[in-house]
């Protein structure tokens, strides 16, 4: 996306050392994608996509990728990455690994067009012409994932972001199998970002990419985004396991052989045909092993691995005898994930087992479809067809895969408290547990959460099922409903009709998303006047015993901020939740003594002087001890505030916010803050523009604050400081931080007379050697 292109390229890191060398290990690693190194020119470049379409499907017609291939590289023509490259590097990139997904051809092209409606000056439409409607739909899709943003910290903006995703996703699942290769693509060149960088999309890469291609099964995708997302979160601990696995490389290897060739004869010689391979486990599966398991890197288990692939189901189980006659199983590490697959549909037979020399390692068997489908996910389905070369969707296998995505859907439209949806979406993508397999009655399989109760078995038959549950039995005996499944248990779930609806300490004892959402659905719906008239209890009770009245509290002024911080559409949807305990009274009532407190201290210390001009078009407002002021246009008998989220200063462009019972706020355009707003808040914003007379520009100065971020060594900070003290301007407060890696950042604040004061101060910053980049807070 934009984030990596410049028109100041950084230069490339000087010292690459074991982590540089780390990026291309993963790089070569068999199971993994890959795209030429980088450098590598746009043509040499296209024809390897080319090469690698034709892999797949050789009779295939590449004209419409060709096509793709010459508008976006006439698109990016003057756009550069980080590290220096062409731009169309990028997208070209993001097209071969497409291609390595074995994608049909209208998904290669919308990759390699991803980024050419949202960074030039191409629209949907065009490309709707020029590609046709099913590569339009799916840049269109693409391009509104690029704009949002998950890095923000309110609860509100994030589930909204998010509910985006989703949606689109729901339109049409390669819209993110695209944006996962786009991911992908930029995890790999993240060494050309400045730290801070490095970190938000490793993060932001974990939390949300990698568990989303782990629930599309795509775990050729997850695990790379896995590794590199380690390397740059925690590259200290990544580099020291590189470094571990490294040491013993010979070793391992001339392990992994001898076991190979072991397996090799006896299932040849049993008749079975496979092919069989070793490795060593992706780093960070190794690292969350050795977090969860709290062991050092000789005391897991698994380390190694051992595959085999063969022809039939009826060979998977012959192979697992064979294995367990060769070694001793380990008990309790055998998974038949053919009978009962992962939610993912994900399927093999794991077993671990003992070497000859004591050495544990683990043996994954499975068929070459469930292998395509282990290492391609969903992506697996859309192959192309000789005859009409569209694409192929097996619909059963699709509608299984998707039906998480479904759950979230229907979360969407039952949940309007944004806190809770988020609680059970990152409760949802978090997949480090293990999952327990149960059984109904007729046989049914259900797959759990590991830790989960009947209850969690009974929501995850029906809603209905659980509403009405009194009881269950286990294995033919009766269990308290808070009994923890294990796997192969037989469950019976007792219902009634005269069953009152689930208990709210439910809550506290399920386990599954599933059964949480519908425990609370049930309360919103069923209990909603019995929720509100408790939640107001329990806020005018919280209100009187910190000594304020609700009424003086509870204005429409006041709760305006409450339903903006948690999301909420309604003040009785905020009363209902604290009524059935999704949100505290404390939260609700400590944000209305707040806006309060600020109200009534505004009243009476506010400075703003108001003087309105003749017009009734515009009002002219300034600030006391200044004659340079704002324009407003359409309002009369307001106060101005600057927002200090952003500091606006004269020469910046800005717009005005109008809250309710402060006036207007006056913002820059490029303020995080506006750029995050919904479609709601911004019919609030309004003109705003600077009314400063040139020979009374220096008559006031302005709050700014920038942030410098340089590679450290000693004497920057004395060299940051003369710009300041030869251009007169005293720094108000600094603060300096320096990471591991050598990288310098430096907050400073201070104040200037205008916006082109303050752009001769940073170009004067930017000469001074070792510092890599400077940005002015934004929000």
């Amino acid at each position: 996306m934009i984030e990596n292109r410049t028109s100041n390229p950084m230069p490339a890191p000087q010292s690459v050392g074991l982590a540089f060398d780390a990026r291309r290990i993963l790089h070569k690693r068999e199971d993994l994608l890959e795209t030429p190194a980088d450098f590598t020119s746009p043509e040499d470049l296209y024809q390897e996509l080319e090469k690698r379409v034709l892999r797949y499907h050789p009779s295939d017609d590449l004209t419409l990728i060709e096509k793709a291939y010459r508008k976006a590289a006439l698109a990016h023509r003057d756009q550069k990455r980080k590290s220096g490259e062409p731009y169309i590097i990028h997208p070209l990139c993001v097209g071969i690994i497409l291609a390595d997904l074995e994608m049909d051809k209208e998904t290669i092209c919308a990759g390699v067009l991803h980024d050419v409606v949202e960074d030039t000056d191409a629209t949907v439409e065009e490309i709707r012409r020029e590609f046709g409607d099913d590569v339009g739909l799916l840049v269109d899709g693409v391009t509104k994932l690029g704009q949002v943003d998950y890095k923000v910290e309110k609860v509100e903006i994030q589930a909204e972001n998010l509910r985006k995703m989703f949606l689109a996703m729901a339109k049409d699942i390669r819209v993110i199998i695209i944006k996962l290769a786009d991911r992908l693509h930029n995890m790999r060149t993240l060494e050309y970002m400045r730290r801070e960088k490095q970190l938000e999309k490793a993060s932001e890469t974990m939390d949300i990419y990698a568990p989303i291609a782990q629930r599309l099964g795509i775990s050729r995708i997850k695990t790379e985004l896995d590794d590199l997302a380690l390397k740059y979160w925690k590259p200290s601990v990544y580099q020291e396991l590189v470094k571990d696995v490294s040491a013993k490389k010979m070793q391992r290897e001339d392990f992994i052989e001898v076991i190979v060739d072991e397996v090799r004869r006896n299932i040849e010689s049993a008749g079975i045909k496979a092919e069989i391979s070793g490795r060593v486990k992706h780093y960070f599966s190794i690292y969350k092993k050795m977090v969860n398991q709290d062991k050092t890197l000789d005391q897991i288990y698994d380390l190694f691995a051992i595959r085999i692939i063969v022809g039939s189901v009826g060979d998977c189980y012959a192979s697992l005898g064979i294995i367990h006659e060769m070694y001793k199983p380990i008990p309790g590490r055998f998974k038949d994930y053919i009978a009962m697959p992962k939610p993912n549909m994900y399927q093999s037979l794991h077993t671990t087992v003992i070497g000859r020399d004591g050495t544990p390692f683990e043996i994954q068997i499975r068929t070459y479809e469930m292998h395509r489908v282990a290492e391609y996910g969903i992506a697996a389905h859309w192959k192309y067809k000789e005859t009409s070369g569209g694409r192929q969707v097996s619909g059963n296998q699709e509608e299984e895969k998707l039906t998480w995505l479904r759950q979230i859907l229907e979360w969407q439209q039952d949940s309007s408290d944004n806190k809770e949806f988020m609680s059970l979406l990152k409760s949802d993508l978090d997949l480090f547990s293990e999952s327990v397999y149960c059984f109904s009655p007729q046989g049914d399989v259900k797959t759990l959460p590991n830790g989960s109760c009947t209850i969690d078995f009974a929501y995850s038959v029906h809603s209905a099922v659980g509403n009405k549950m009194i009881g269950a039995r286990v294995n033919g005996k009766l269990v308290p409903v808070d009994y923890r499944l294990k796997n192969g248990d037989r469950v019976e779930i007792i219902t009634s009709q005269n069953s009152k609806g689930p208990s709210r300490d439910w809550l506290k004892i399920v386990k599954s998303t599933q059964a949480k959402n519908k425990i609370n659905q049930w309360f919103r719906k069923e209990l909603k006047e019995d929720n509100i008239e408790h939640g107001k209890e329990l806020v005018i009770q919280y209100a009187k015993a910190k000594g304020y009245h609700i009424s003086d509290l509870a204005t429409p002024v006041y709760q305006e901020g409450v339903l903006r911080k948690y999301g909420f559409r309604d003040w009785d949807s905020v009363l209902a939740a604290v009524g059935h305990g999704g949100l505290k009274e404390g939260q609700v009532v400590n944000k209305l003594i707040d806006q309060y407190e600020k109200e009534n201290k505004k009243n009476l210390t506010d400075e703003d002087v108001i003087s309105a001009s003749e017009s009734r078009e515009h009002i002219h407002i300034e600030r006391k001890n200044s004659r340079g002021g704002i324009i407003v246009k359409g309002l009369s008998d307001v106060a101005v505030h600057f927002a200090k989220c952003c500091s606006p200063i004269p020469g910046d462009e800005i717009v005005g916010y109008v809250t309710r019972g402060r006036g207007v706020t006056v913002h820059r355009t490029d303020c995080v803050n506006i750029l995050n707003m919904s479609e709601l808040d911004r019919d609030r914003l309004i003109e705003a523009e600077w009314e400063v007379p040139e020979d009374e520009k220096l008559a006031k100065t302005y709050a700014a604050e920038i942030h410098i971020y340089a590679d450290n060594r000693t004497g920057l900070l004395v060299d940051v400081s003369r710009v300041f003290s030869e251009r007169h301007i005293d720094i108000g407060q600094m603060n300096v931080r320096t990471n591991k890696q050598g990288t310098a950042t430096m907050e400073l604040s201070f104040e200037v007379h205008s916006v082109s004061e303050l752009n001769i101060l940073i170009a004067q910053i930017r000469r001074i050697p070792n510092v890599v980049d400077i940005e002015r807070k934004t929000g």
